[in-house]
């Protein structure tokens, strides 16, 4: 008996058969021949279909338990689609098998054409992928490849500290102040050459200070706790700055693409506005400061509302969490019920009974403020915050605090 070869069959009909007894694989096939004989004319005997290999072979999957048996029938077909969906019909007239009563019912019938193309679809991207990814760049790639060499090779050294700097320093009147040589050297690949480092040193150097007194200085710094330090040496030794720019939340400057970096020169922000956010006391000469003295006594409220033996006690676990963007979570005597990722933070707060402080490695925002309302949570401590202290009634406390 001829069957169909998985390569030229284009549809096949899957149906469940359930039997009010117990039968073997043969018994169903039989009844299928024979209960579906005469019914539909010769044309579509289903014996001779299958014996002129138009119908594949019938397969049946049986199981029995509880005295009733269960399966599957499945049938590959050649014929078109209204012929074999007259097929998959005339199986549902199948009553009994054996001296068992019996019902077909037809699932779906599958065009295998459909999941070839799939597979045709998704093979082709693959190959179009690997293809794209060993082709010779075009003529626009190479010239930008060329440029970024040859900006990344203007990279020099300025003052008398000998600071690694782009070429343009002298002539701009705008200078970028970054943290290392790294740093430069991202900033010449993007085409920005008026950026001065400062070289990890423990002082500031004297040609920043001085660099202060004559350009529009800008504080360019990674976007974590080591970047408000650095502004904050840099503020606290006397450097005359203008603005301060800040990388995306958790990178660092030398990492940053393009279009971070000058997402981030349109988001600048003025001394005395990071000032206020990191409560950096600035000395007092004239009457008309008085008003911005009250606007940065808010971090000083939040300090007394505080009981200092937990300040102590953020403050150290904040040390510990610098650069790993996880959140360790208090019960009210302050010991440690875990520790998780913030990206799970919102999900452990409400998991977890009665939690008391929350202190982790990033921005306080109002989503993570109503979730430790909702939990009752009475402190949260973060790197910053973006959320107004007298708007919540959980305690808001920040690096600027300690």
């Amino acid at each position: 008996m001829g069957k169909i070869s998985p390569v030229s069959a284009k549809y096949i009909v899957h149906s469940q058969i359930q039997i009010d007894g117990v039968v073997d694989k043969p018994d169903v096939i039989g009844a299928i021949f024979g209960q579906t004989e005469g019914l539909l004319g010769s044309d579509l005997e289903l014996r001779e279909l299958q014996r002129s290999g138009r119908i594949g072979r019938i397969e049946v999957k049986l199981e029995t338990r509880n005295g009733k048996s269960n399966g599957e029938i499945i049938i590959p077909s050649s014929l078109d689609k209204a012929e074999t969906a007259i097929i998959a019909a005339a199986l549902e007239t199948i009553q009994r098998i054996g001296p068992c009563n019996s019902k077909v019912n037809v699932q779906n019938i599958e065009d295998v054409r459909i999941s070839k193309r799939d597979f045709v679809i998704e093979r082709a991207k693959e190959l179009l992928r690997e293809l794209t990814s060993k082709v010779l760049p075009d003529s626009q790639e190479i010239t930008d490849q060329v440029a970024q060499s040859v900006r990344m090779m203007e990279i020099t050294e300025y003052g008398i500290e000998r600071l690694a700097s782009g070429p343009a320093i002298d002539e701009s009147d705008e200078v970028l102040v970054v943290e290392g040589r790294a740093d430069v050297l991202n900033l010449l690949k993007h085409g920005i050459k008026n950026a001065i480092a400062l070289n990890g040193t423990g002082t500031i150097p004297e040609t920043i200070k001085e660099l202060g007194k004559k350009k529009l200085l800008t504080v360019f710094v990674d976007g974590d706790r080591g970047g408000d330090l650095i502004v904050k040496g840099l503020l606290n030794s006397g450097v005359e700055i203008d603005h301060v720019i800040k990388a995306p939340d958790g990178k660092e400057v030398e990492e940053i693409t393009k279009k971070e970096i000058h997402k981030a020169l349109r988001s600048k922000i003025t001394v005395e506005q990071i000032r206020m956010e990191l409560g950096i006391a600035k000395e007092v000469q004239h009457a008309e400061q008085t008003v911005k003295i009250q606007e940065r006594r808010e971090p000083e409220i939040i300090q007394k509302r505080t009981v200092k033996p937990e300040l102590r006690k953020f403050k150290d676990l904040l040390d510990d969490l610098v650069g790993t963007r996880g959140a360790y979570i208090l019960d009210e005597e302050m010991n440690l019920l875990g520790k998780v990722p913030i990206m799970e933070l919102p999900n452990a707060i409400q998991n977890l009974t009665s939690p008391y402080a929350i202190v982790f490695d990033g921005y306080i925002d109002r989503a993570i403020v109503s979730t430790a309302e909702r939990s009752g949570v009475k402190y949260l401590a973060g790197m910053k915050s973006r959320v107004n202290p007298r708007e919540t009634r959980v305690e808001l406390i920040t690096s600027s605090d300690f």
